[in-house]
């Protein structure tokens, strides 16, 4: 993977970091056991969001068992901030390192009849997504109100196959470590999908701010990396379509164990 990594995709690394990220940082950078997640999408009247928030909280009641059992590692929700007219206005969501944790925590919901509720049943549309990352990190706690943002990339389809591994190590990961050992965010992770609803080759980044002020401090960093680097810009463009970038922004609950 190293020689690989010392061809195009090397510029990549000084876009990570003002510190020129080298092939032996590279290979300190690891992929971590598979954590999956489950995410169901919502879109709801804006008369019932009041009562989505008294759901939420509901259901986390329930995944904080689950978390000192062991069943998930996190869960929380979201609540859109940027509407599109066909787009989820909320969401929830909850972590395990199996698919059968999942599984079993969806399962819970569906034996207490929460995926039945009024509110639920008040949404025009609905869909969920399983995703897997092997890159991420946390803080443990719960915060409320706090602001996460998801930004979703499309691979070309002459991508390399280790793509998501070669910018995860060179581009995503030392930003996003750096930005979590200085409190500017909660977690992070780079995912893509474990069970496939949409076009193979999409890879979501996203990451929990501390607060309003770190959506603006991760902007900046990411800003300086490429001034450091104007290299760096070319080779992400040479592996992603972004025609197909899209951004997300909400207000977020969530727990990390």
């Amino acid at each position: 993977m190293i020689r690989k990594l010392c061809g195009i995709f090397a510029v990549a690394c000084a876009l990570a970091t003002s510190v020129i990220c080298t092939p032996a940082q590279m290979q300190e950078i690891k992929e971590k056991p598979r954590m999956y997640s489950y995410v169901a999408f919502w879109t709801l009247p804006r008369a019932q969001w009041a009562e989505e928030a008294k759901q939420a909280a509901s259901e986390e009641k329930m995944m904080q068992k689950s978390v000192a059992d062991g069943g998930i590692v996190g869960y929380g929700s979201d609540q859109n901030l940027i509407h599109q007219p066909d787009g989820a206005t909320h969401d929830t969501w909850f972590s395990s390192m199996s698919m059968a944790g999942l599984l079993n925590q969806l399962d819970q919901f569906y034996k207490t009849g929460m995926t039945t509720s009024p509110v639920d049943l008040s949404a025009t549309k609905h869909w969920d997504g399983m995703y897997v990352s092997r890159y991420y990190n946390w803080h443990s706690g719960s915060w409320k109100d706090v602001y996460s943002h998801v930004s979703v990339y499309q691979l070309k389809a002459d991508a390399p196959n280790d793509a998501v591994d070669t910018l995860s190590k060179s581009l995503f990961v030392p930003i996003m470590e750096k930005m979590l050992a200085d409190g500017t965010i909660h977690e992070y992770e780079i995912d893509t999908e474990a069970v496939h609803t949409q076009t193979p080759g999409a890879i979501w980044v996203s990451y929990i701010a501390a607060n309003a002020e770190g959506i603006d401090k991760v902007g900046a960093a990411v800003r300086d990396a490429q001034k450091a680097s104007p290299l760096g810009g070319p080779a992400f463009q040479s592996m992603a379509d972004f025609a197909q970038h899209r951004d997300y922004l909400s207000k977020t609950n969530a727990t990390y164990k």
